[in-house]
């Protein structure tokens, strides 16, 4: 049906007519996501018109028909005029059962289609138009939607309301700096929203940090994967819990603070042990997991090595490691996948490290899986397929942050000993981190580790005379390109020598550099290269007052 006579219909204000002429237009571009642009003032009419018409008393059905209209033409950016007013964003949030009438009551919407799809608008019109946002934020949008998650154990709302309610949360917290402190603070979304993830995973409390899917037990055969629908929710409140905590590492938190965060991390627990329908989901839903807890207190991530040991648990020092040995299966996927590495990679390492550099036995545990003593003394560090050499060689990466990040774990689990470190990565590959950390001249206090056994095997200690340290391996023995050369034939190479380094350094290609007082590299003085070809200029002169 033509636009025009859609727009007659309307006008006329028949509400069969209209109901008529809305349906044939949501047939028929309800699949479709490319708009004619020479109709744009044609679908901005429509829009005011089915705005128009939700301010009047309408059947159920008409009013679903307008709403599917408005989310049509809210894919539109150039048709968002007429959804994204105050008194737009509005109307839409009564139909959704989020805003107030003016006597402070929210009008009843029995059909949870028209909750549906009025969220539907909103998120559309949230997610485009920053004036709809404004307008959001100043309605106190999230406080509605606050209230209702509060009824996350009840049967009051359809599962699919509760979605798209969770949905339009993360995008206000997400694009609305306000907003996301306004729940974090003034609603207490950390706690809020982990009582919603609780109700979601349908979680079972066994003590007062351990908490465990139905049939999670011990000797059961394990939960069964979560489902589509719970995996969408659970997945929505991760996302919008990370919109929330997003400072939260870098600030000090009370100890009622610290109470809730440690809750959380008990909550979080079972996600990270459980899985999905699919791969792929379950990576997804992993990964929203590690993210949220790399937002965390370091103090509070100790409740994850709280539970019990069980059969069929991973046991270390008495302690259940079951969810570090996910973290790093995670990291292991995200190693072999290659793809997107600093997207995808960086959370999980910088969590375990900074879990490693407080947590004694994650540390102990984390360094038997990555670096057990050493054996391979003839190959590089970074060639092979252990986790070891998958790391060290993540640490010549073309992205800074990914080689500083994987050079990182790796000194951490070596409880920050140059020594060690260089034995483990060879110097070439640690030169980075060490130059940045100033540790050029050599190893310093190691700080608040505790003393090791030797660990050294019979393997190493006998090739350790012969290892190279700055390949890390056993090499075997070149010869001297210099041997059968005459005296002028090796002037006449290190003069080349000097010359190319000489040109490099005019050009700007390389800069000459020195190891200061503090360890660090820094660039030498135009004085200092003077004083030092002085220097070896008188000293080739000694020589050859000697040899003369």
């Amino acid at each position: 049906m033509d636009l025009y006579i859609i727009i007659e219909k309307m006008e006329i204000g028949d509400q069969d007519a209209a109901l008529m002429a809305l349906q044939s237009f949501n047939k028929e571009k309800g699949q479709c996501f490319t708009f004619n642009m020479k109709e744009q003032e044609e679908r901005e009419r429509l829009g005011e018109l089915a705005m128009g018409f939700l301010n009047r008393e309408l059947q159920p059905s008409c009013q679903l028909a307008c709403l599917e209209t408005i989310r049509i033409l809210s894919r539109d950016k150039g048709s968002l005029g007429p959804f994204c007013t105050r008194k737009a964003v509005w109307t839409l949030s009564r139909y959704a059962g989020l805003a107030c009438d003016a006597d402070g009551t929210t009008p009843e919407t029995p059909d949870p289609d028209v909750n549906v799809e009025a969220l539907k608008c909103l998120c559309n019109v949230v997610f485009t138009s920053e004036e709809a946002r404004e307008a959001a934020a100043h309605l106190r949008l999230v406080a509605g939607l606050a209230d209702r998650l509060k009824q996350c154990r009840g049967r009051e709302w359809s599962p699919t309301v509760r979605f798209f309610d969770l949905r339009l949360t993360f995008l206000l917290t997400a694009l609305c700096v306000d907003v996301r402190a306004q729940l974090a603070q003034e609603l207490r979304g950390v706690s809020l929203l982990s009582s919603v993830l609780d109700a979601t995973l349908g979680l079972r409390w066994l003590g007062t940090f351990e908490v465990v899917r139905p049939d999670g037990d011990a000797g059961a055969a394990g939960p069964p994967p979560l489902s589509r629908e719970e995996t969408e929710c659970a997945m929505e409140i991760l996302k919008i819990l990370f919109n929330i905590t997003l400072d939260t590492s870098r600030r000090k938190v009370d100890e009622e603070d610290a109470a809730v965060y440690r809750h959380l991390v008990a909550v979080l627990r079972p996600c990270l042990m459980s899985v999905a329908h699919g791969e792929d989901r379950t990576e997804e839903f992993h990964s929203h997991t590690v993210n949220l807890l790399g937002n965390l207190p370091l103090m509070c991530l100790d409740v994850l090595l709280l539970p019990k040991v069980k059969q069929g648990s991973i046991e270390y020092l008495g302690v259940n490691m079951d969810s570090v040995n996910m973290l790093l299966q995670f990291m292991e996927r995200r190693l072999d996948k290659g793809t997107k590495v600093k997207e995808t990679l960086l959370p999980c390492l910088n969590l375990l490290t900074e879990s490693a550099r407080v947590h004694r036995e994650t540390r102990k545990f984390l360094r038997t899986r990555i670096l057990p003593p050493l054996r391979d003394v003839k190959n590089r560090p970074e060639v092979g397929n252990t986790l070891r050499n998958k790391l060290v060689r993540l640490m010549t990466h073309i992205d800074t942050d990914v080689k500083h990040c994987s050079a990182e774990l790796l000194y951490v689990l070596c409880k920050e000993s140059v020594s060690r470190f260089i034995k483990y990565t060879g110097y070439g590959n640690a030169a980075g981190l060490l130059a940045a950390r100033g540790l050029m001249q050599g190893a310093r206090d190691p700080g608040h580790y505790s003393e090791d056994e030797d660990s050294d095997t019979e393997e190493y200690r006998e090739a350790k005379p012969h290892i190279n340290p700055v390949t890390g391996r056993v090499e075997d023995n070149q010869p001297n390109p210099m041997d059968g050369m005459t005296e002028e034939q090796k002037e006449f190479e290190a003069m080349k020598l000097v010359n190319m380094f000489d040109k490099l350094s005019r050009d700007h290609v390389i800069q000459p550099m020195k190891i200061g007082p503090d360890g660090k590299m820094t660039s030498l003085a135009t004085n200092d290269l003077q004083r030092m070809t002085v220097e070896g200029e008188q000293q080739n002169s000694e020589s050859e007052e000697e040899n003369a």
